[in-house]
């Protein structure tokens, strides 16, 4: 996918279950309903190296893994989940951009290439590389589903759930959304939301952060991340540095909240989703 050259940093959110799902059930076999109009409500921030092109953001084990991107600078990074402190890395070879990261079975973790058709399959504990999945076209987003098998995204509207030990193709779905595009899917994050299996989908070069429902492709949310971008860049402009896109999203584990990010942000937040106006 192509990359801006502005810095980025990192965002912590954190999704909260809302009443209702938006009109799924109706929309998997009828008109596509308004996507409920979502904000982020922030929890807590935490300090982010704002040199980190942020791709892939995981949170596991009580610890954040994020994966950055950009040729000769891309990695693999274990931060502290208590104050964002780097406790690890893992830099990737020169010629590789890092994109999307996931949970893999037993304890891995599959990291994405952009353009190189590769993702590396890694030890959780020391991060080096223990095999290889090739597949066609790019790589951007990646998350692990329930039952451990794979969503990828490839920076169109198709979304591709991938085996959990093959890494082949096993079902596409196109993402449908009223009044809005749904294109340019970036970074993923599976979760729940009124009882229904959910992936949230950073849309690239936008403020927004799609609730796409899993079971027939049609977006039930949308939330406004501009204020997190806003606050970014002040953040950013005071110490003299500037940001890229927001990209980059975690669920924090057994609650309701999530973690969002984007590229050289020097903040993460952690919020929860909310309803906006």
């Amino acid at each position: 996918m192509r990359r801006g050259t502005a810095a980025a940093a990192a965002l912590l959110l954190v999704a909260g279950g809302l009443a209702g799902c938006g009109g799924a059930e109706q929309a998997c076999g009828g008109p596509l309903p308004a996507p409920e109009r979502l904000v982020p409500q922030v929890v807590r921030t935490l300090p982010h190296a704002t040199d980190a092109f942020t791709q892939g953001l995981l949170v596991l084990d009580g610890k954040i893994y994020e994966s950055t991107g950009l040729e000769g600078r891309s990695s693999l990074r274990v931060l502290d989940l208590a104050d964002g402190a780097e406790l690890q890395r893992e830099v990737l070879p020169p010629e590789v951009f890092g994109e999307g990261l996931a949970a893999g079975p037993g304890s891995t973790l599959v990291q994405l290439t952009w353009k190189n058709r590769t993702a590396f399959v890694r030890d959780r504990s020391t991060l080096r590389q223990t095999g290889t999945h090739r597949y066609r076209g790019e790589g951007w987003g990646l998350t692990t589903l329930p039952g451990g098998s794979f969503l990828m995204s490839d920076g169109s509207d198709r979304l591709t759930r991938r085996a959990a030990r093959t890494f082949t193709p096993v079902r596409t779905l196109t993402v449908r959304r009223k009044g809005g595009a749904s294109d340019q899917l970036n970074e993923l994050e599976a979760g729940r939301w009124a009882g229904r299996d959910v992936v949230w989908a950073n849309r690239f070069q936008t403020d927004e952060v799609l609730r796409v429902d899993l079971e027939c492709g049609v977006v039930t949310g949308v939330v406004d991340a501009s204020v997190l971008s806003d606050e970014a860049r002040r953040t950013a402009a005071a110490s003299g540095t500037t940001v890229d896109v927001l990209n980059g999203i975690a669920r924090l584990p057994g609650t309701d909240r999530y973690l969002l990010t984007g590229k050289l942000w020097p903040t993460l937040f952690e919020v929860r989703f909310v309803r906006g106006g």
